[in-house]
């Protein structure tokens, strides 16, 4: 598998980077035509990934490209070469030709994946090789065992290492999957969501072959165990790489940004990368990669898994730390204002920045406001606006050099959800429960209808072939489904409930996942901070028990019996209330820890054991905020269903913004899928971390 192949050297690289002057240099692969393949399996999207990732690394990144730096392989991009599989070796050839030690290299792949016999069978634990599609890609050819023109795992991890060994640092992408049965069960409008897979049976591959190669494969011993990577290169450079899927797995592309103004097809995975980035430069990989997780809860845009290897605690393009910007230089040209950034910078329309003279100038000293009239992905128009006391200032009176800083932007705990394709023996039901909801002050306020096909955060449908006919799905906002794992996917029964039950349920459900999704945003807002705590997961069960940590960041597999435990140290001088809450994969939230850490204590605390009731991906969610001393410690247990009602009766004077903002969204259901262990109870800048976590049957 690519992971396998291309973490070679990586577990013993300690990498110094010389002082010498270094250089970006970039390879951007993005197959989207297929000529030899049925139009159906061509790609939307590729080539707008690669048109925002060239932006992005010339425009936007915290350690900027030289466009001559970057080699483009795509169809669909002006200039570009075509991404056959003769020209991208030799872009790779070229480019180890030319980088010096301490050079920084990044790899982007966005294109179809598949999967083919393996050439060298004990090279992959599966008996498959993941193959990457370029657009020249050919049949399988039974005489030789290969499918002509694909890319194999083994061939890119060669390449790469080729970079590395010249003493580059590498950092790959790939937005393509290998495997996976989600198949479209909902219209989401103009046929915008593909899968960048392609089955084998499309290549022209033999069952017998693929059963043949199955055969070979070596079954991991335990379901939580990760595949191990090969002994250590001699490679000199370091090495990232991101993965939009694990290889069981799908990943989609669909039109965005969401109910934006000319959205394109673009890879989910890509675009929430970029999106990331564009908000928090100069993080490091490993705070990338589990801000794009809680991003793909958050948007629900795909059930697929990302996966991050590699030398994760090291920053973003090799670069030095830096906080997010949330100021850009005021641009006024034939009477109209713009700033250079856009929906990936998350400033939408509505969005309100203030207009200072200088980037240095403090709030006390704002000019005027000004409003986001349209925003595309990189730039954004403004308007002016009359706003705190302040007349709305006329263009031609924005100062040289001036500023517009972004201003606190508010959660929107409102939730999307389009309808079913009409025409079912169940619309007249589906409809009442519906009218039902809407004329619910509260909750019709929460939970928005519209109809299918358009845009949704989750999407409802009718699957006359799922195990679940007479019932309504609850899909993603990608309308995909999972045939292979339904009980992964929400669904509420019809014909087995009165017309007033049904209508109950499925309220009840909808709220129960808005519930469990706002938590998640929040963490958005709340995720990074100067809240010097350092937080470790850990684990055990009754075979082993000493504790051993776990790596968070990539998404550890835990089976029923398994303990997980808190190690946090407060590194402030100052309180901290630490609560810890858990979001199961049926979207239901308990609460398991609230306390305080005085300055430089330690937490050591056993949280759950995972149960065999409910199975997916589950989530821990920790939120330290500071405290004042001989103040009550925090508790957010009023979050869990049975004090939901009596918290919301209750008013707090001295609400946080933290603590109101968990108020407003609404939380509370109680767990199934994890028990506590044990039962004890115990202003600005708070933290909201977010830990993923796949709780799997056992082995037996």
């Amino acid at each position: 598998m690519f992971r396998s192949v291309l973490m070679a050297g990586v577990a013993s690289l300690a990498l110094a980077l010389p002082a010498m002057a270094r250089e970006n240099h970039a390879i951007l692969i993005g197959a989207s035509t297929y000529t030899n393949l049925n139009e159906r399996f061509w790609l939307r999207g590729p080539a707008n990934d690669i048109g925002l990732v060239q932006q992005f690394l010339t425009t936007s990144a915290s350690s900027p490209f030289e466009a001559d730096n970057i080699t483009v392989l795509a169809d669909g991009v002006d200039g570009a070469t075509a991404p056959t599989l003769a020209a991208i070796r030799a872009a790779f050839a070229q480019l180890a030709s030319e980088v010096q030690a301490g050079d920084f290299v990044y790899l982007h792949f966005s294109g179809h994946g598949s999967q083919a016999p393996a050439m060298d069978p004990d090279s992959e634990l599966d008996g498959l090789d993941e193959l990457f599609l370029p657009v020249d890609i050919g049949p399988w050819d039974d005489t030789v065992g290969t499918v002509e023109n694909a890319l194999v795992d083994d061939e890119i991890g060669q390449m790469i290492d080729g970079l590395r060994e010249r003493g580059a640092t590498v950092w790959a992408v790939f937005d393509s999957c290998h495997s996976g049965t989600a198949t479209r069960a909902a219209p989401t409008g103009d046929d915008e969501v593909r899968l960048r897979k392609l089955s084998p049976s499309a290549l022209g591959i033999p069952d017998d072959a693929l059963a043949d190669a199955e055969a070979t494969s070596r079954a991991l011993p335990d379901p939580r165990a990760r595949p191990d990577s090969p002994v250590s290169s001699d490679a000199e450079g370091g090495f990232v790489a991101f993965f939009a899927a694990q290889t069981n797995e799908t990943t989609p592309e669909k039109r965005l940004p969401k109910g934006k103004k000319g959205r394109r097809s673009q890879g989910v995975f890509t675009f929430v990368l970029f999106e990331t980035l564009a908000q928090n430069p100069g993080i490091t990989y490993r705070q990338l990669g589990q801000e794009i997780l809680r991003r793909y809860a958050v948007k629900n845009m795909a059930r697929s898994t990302p996966m991050f290897e590699g030398d994760l605690d090291t920053v973003v393009f090799s670069g030095e730390p830096v906080q997010p910007v949330t100021q850009w230089p005021a641009d006024v040209s034939d009477n109209i204002v713009t700033v250079p950034a856009g929906a990936l910078h998350n400033l939408t329309e509505g969005a309100e920045l203030a207009l200072v003279a200088a980037a240095t100038d403090g709030d006390d000293a704002v000019l005027g406001y000004f409003q986001v009239d349209y925003a595309d992905t990189f730039s954004a128009e403004v308007v002016p606006i009359a706003a705190n006391g302040k007349a709305a200032i006329a263009p031609d009176d924005i100062p040289n050099g001036a500023y517009l800083r972004k201003q606190g932007q508010g959660i929107d705990f409102t939730m999307t959800v389009a309808l079913p394709e009409p025409g079912s023996t169940h619309d007249a039901t589906i409809a009442e429960a519906v009218q039902e909801m809407q004329d619910n002050g509260e909750l019709g306020a929460r939970i928005q209808f519209v109809e299918a096909g358009e845009d949704a955060d989750i999407r409802m449908a009718i699957l006359p072939e799922s195990p679940r006919p007479d019932a309504v799905w609850l899909l993603p906002s990608s309308g995909l489904f999972d045939p292979d794992n339904p009980s992964q996917t929400p669904s509420v029964g019809i014909t087995d409930k009165a017309a007033d039950e049904f209508a109950f349920v499925l309220a009840d459900s909808l709220t129960h996942m808005a519930r469990a999704i706002n938590l998640l945003k929040i963490g958005g807002g709340y995720g990074v901070s100067d809240l010097d705590v350092e937080v470790e997961l850990r684990t055990r069960n009754k075979r082993n028990k000493k504790l051993r940590s776990l790596d968070t960041v990539s998404v550890p597999k835990l089976i029923p019996g398994d303990e997980v435990h808190i190690l946090a140290t407060n590194n402030t001088d100052q309180p901290v209330d630490v609560n810890v809450l858990y979001v199961g994969s049926d979207f239901s939230i308990g609460h398991f820890f609230a306390g305080r850490m005085q300055p430089g204590d330690s937490l050591k605390k056993g949280l759950l054991r995972i149960t065999d009731t409910a199975f997916g991906r589950d989530r821990v969610i920790m939120v330290l905020t500071p405290a004042q001393p001989q103040t009550a410690v925090e508790n957010l247990a009023f979050m869990e269903q049975e004090e939901l009602e009596r918290t919301r009766a209750t008013t707090r004077d001295n609400q946080t913004r933290l603590e109101a903002a968990f108020a407003q969204a609404g939380f509370g259901t109680v767990t199934r899928g994890a028990v506590a262990l044990g039962d004890e109870e115990d202003g600005p800048g708070g933290s909201v971390l977010q830990f993923e976590i796949d709780a799997v049957p056992g082995d037996g």
